[in-house]
């Protein structure tokens, strides 16, 4: 169906203020599915209170209409801070900061403490997606002088999205993730058949000795999950969390509410010895990918986060038939378990020209170190010559 050429915009400052089967329609439009845009995951993030109050995360989608109804819908957030994105701009916000700007509020759109490529623009069934997109990115500048916010950050997008928002006049920028490709394998060991021998041979003996000494394994989904599993999945992640970030951004009830609404998309795979649970990690299942997000532990065992948040994510995608694992942010040491580089990309708009200039040159410096880098870790993957290009 053509848009009508009249468009407006308004605001959800909650995801349950729109329809779950509309917004859930326009992310299938979008693309294979995806977990993280499911109106389910969104309403855990605000009804646990892990968003929204005072997390720095103020829900306000964007609703694109036309004379025809809903034209488009975007994940949009007020932010106080930049916490949780996983794409860094604090070097923007202290300049702006001392040249006498205020950055904060700016509108992020993406999903809270998720480093995963997904839709970001998405346009209702049956819309024109370009026109869609074009109009939820002039939406968002609205919003933006209506915010009186400094600037518009679109996260891990896809790119289809960001080409279209460069259209706009976004500013793209470009980082890296790592993630495992599925080339039909049919086992891990078929996997570990691409592999150089000495790689095969020290991946081996890798998981070998993440399973010494009675530590077994269990993949837990579905019905399955129960309030137990949260509660010894949730002391993993307040322990490791509490290390690596100083706060963990999600609560205890947020796992409990994701649990019980989409437990069909989440493998939780456990390691234990003697029937209690040491470890954890935390996957989402998507259309056509594996999505590894938190991980935990306890006990320090050698090898074991390697073994729960690499390797059985590659025995899960292989028994699924997913397309690949996407194993989170950062973390290139990856690589030496089969995972591969890959380019991810996120778009950018601010208030302010002179600030729009200064970060436009910083890119064009930053994409060619980034791209540069990417090509000197695929040269590293751990492959047979011939077999170790990057997706």
């Amino acid at each position: 169906m053509p848009m009508d050429t009249t468009l407006s915009a308004r605001v959800a400052t909650r995801i349950d203020e729109i329809d779950p089967a509309l917004w859930n329609a326009a992310a299938l439009a979008s693309g294979p599915y995806n977990p993280f845009v499911d109106h389910r995951f969104l309403k855990a993030l605000e009804e646990s209170g892990s968003v929204g109050d005072r997390s720095g995360w103020a829900p306000a989608h964007v609703v694109l209409e036309d004379g025809d109804g809903v034209a488009g819908l975007a994940p949009c957030y007020l932010k106080s801070d930049s916490q949780g994105e996983y794409v860094f701009d604090h070097a923007f916000a202290d300049a702006y900061e001392r040249a006498g700007g205020s950055y904060y509020p700016k509108l992020q759109i993406s999903v809270p403490f998720t480093p995963a490529t997904g839709p970001r623009l998405m346009p209702a069934p049956g819309r024109d997606p370009a026109m869609a997109r074009a109009g939820l990115a002039a939406a968002l500048r609205g919003l933006m002088r209506q915010t009186e916010a400094s600037s518009i950050h679109v996260t891990f997008t896809t790119p289809e999205e960001q080409a279209g928002l460069v259209a706009e006049g976004f500013l793209p920028r470009v980082d890296k993730q790592f993630h495992w490709r599925n080339e039909g394998y049919v086992s891990y060991d078929d996997f570990l058949g691409d592999l150089a021998s000495r790689k095969r041979k020290q991946l081996k003996r890798e998981r070998r000795d993440a399973l010494a000494d009675g530590v077994v394994v269990r993949h837990v989904t579905g019905a399955d999950l129960t309030e137990a599993h949260w509660d010894a999945f949730f002391a993993f992640y307040i322990d490791t969390g509490s290390r690596k970030w100083g706060r963990p951004y999600l609560n205890r009830r947020f796992f409990s509410l994701v649990g019980q609404a989409m437990p069909e998309k989440i493998l939780l795979v456990l390691a234990e010895v003697d029937g209690r649970p040491i470890a954890g990690a935390l996957n989402f299942i998507g259309g056509d990918a594996l999505y590894g997000r938190y991980w935990g532990a306890l006990e320090e065992r050698p090898f074991l986060h390697f073994e729960l948040c690499y390797h059985q994510a590659i025995d899960a995608a292989i028994a699924m038939g997913l397309s690949r694992v996407e194993a989170g942010a950062q973390g290139e040491h990856k690589l030496a378990r089969g995972y591969r580089p890959v380019t991810t990309y996120s778009a950018h708009a601010f208030a302010d020209r002179g600030l729009q200039r200064a970060v436009a040159e910083y890119l064009v410096r930053e994409r060619a170190a980034v791209m540069a880098m990417q090509e000197d870790l695929a040269e590293q993957a751990p492959f047979r010559r011939g077999d170790a290009s990057s997706a």
